[in-house]
């Protein structure tokens, strides 16, 4: 962390604490065990998994156990943020909170997947082993640019959440990802909120951070096996794509930081700001391609 990123973060610290203070009265408590058909749940030892089981359309147990085997990383997610963070205070507080959270995700979609025999469990734990064997690092080594990022990610996971939910026939799947991406949008709006505090803060640091990581976004399940087969099968059923991904998070995001209104930036500030205003056109034209693609394999 150089002298003008840790400046950054001891001035913003009192941001964090209040919107972790507001996240706290914000949020509603809720238990998975309350959302699991615990009911429906056999023996797999006496009665061994078939895909004839399942009652969920292939795209949506795909969707699903994506969405999981992602939440499953949530150690390294943890240990990239504490690690470059305050190892106390407000910082540190929020961390370890968020990943109480967001640990109860991942015990839900597991629950639900495997009472309601829509995943292959032998198959789903060597996946799990694969993913967390394969280890997940965003590349990004300033605080700057993992508050950015993870403002998108968090944003882009509740998105796939809710949608995921929405495209699946079954009442208790829809409720269970609907909780679960409320959840996901609170933590959105809190690293939202702290990257808007430090690019209210310094924007000409902001900038740089904002591009990189909008220039190169990645999902952070590009470890688990399989995934560029299963994330075409998910943006083909509309549950994330690039247009998604142009509509829901790049837009609402940049519009939200007011970037286009900044103002008293240096010449490559100004131009790091045009680069930014630039990125959505360029997602939507590769989204316009790959849906142009799809539609013709389609006919």
């Amino acid at each position: 962390m150089n002298e003008e990123q840790l400046e950054l973060v001891e001035v913003v610290e009192p941001t964090v604490a209040r919107l972790t203070a507001e996240h706290r009265e914000r949020r509603d408590v809720w238990y998975a065990h309350e959302y699991v058909p615990w009911e429906e749940g056999r023996s797999f030892v006496e009665e061994p998994w078939d895909a004839s089981q399942a009652s969920l359309a292939p795209e949506v147990r795909t969707a699903l156990v994506l969405n999981l085997l992602t939440e499953d990383n949530l150690p390294y997610y943890h240990a990239e943020i504490a690690g470059r963070l305050p190892k106390d205070g407000a910082y540190a507080r929020w961390a370890n909170l968020w990943t109480a959270e967001e640990g109860q995700h991942a015990i839900a979609l597991r629950s639900y997947l495997l009472t309601s025999r829509n995943c292959d469990p032998r198959a789903l734990e060597q996946d799990r082993m694969a993913t967390m064997e394969g280890g997940h690092l965003t590349g990004y080594d300033d605080p700057a640019a993992l508050f950015v990022y993870t403002s998108a990610q968090e944003l882009a996971t509740r998105v796939s959440h809710r949608n995921a939910g929405k495209v699946a026939d079954d009442e208790t799947a829809y409720a269970l990802m609907a909780r679960i991406a409320v959840d996901e949008n609170h933590h959105s709006i809190f690293y939202r909120g702290v990257t808007a505090a430090m690019i209210e803060q310094s924007p000409e640091t902001m900038l740089e951070p904002i591009f990189r990581v909008f220039d190169t976004f990645k999902m952070p399940g590009t470890v688990i096996p399989g995934f560029v087969r299963r994330a075409v099968e998910m943006a083909k059923a509309g549950v994330y794509n690039l247009r998604v991904h142009h509509d829901r998070v790049v837009q609402p995001l940049l519009r939200d930081w007011r970037i286009e209104h900044l103002t008293g930036l240096s010449a490559a500030g100004r131009e790091l700001q045009e680069k930014i205003l630039e990125l959505p056109d360029r997602v939507l034209k590769a989204a316009e391609i790959f849906e142009r693609r799809t539609a013709r394999v389609a006919t």
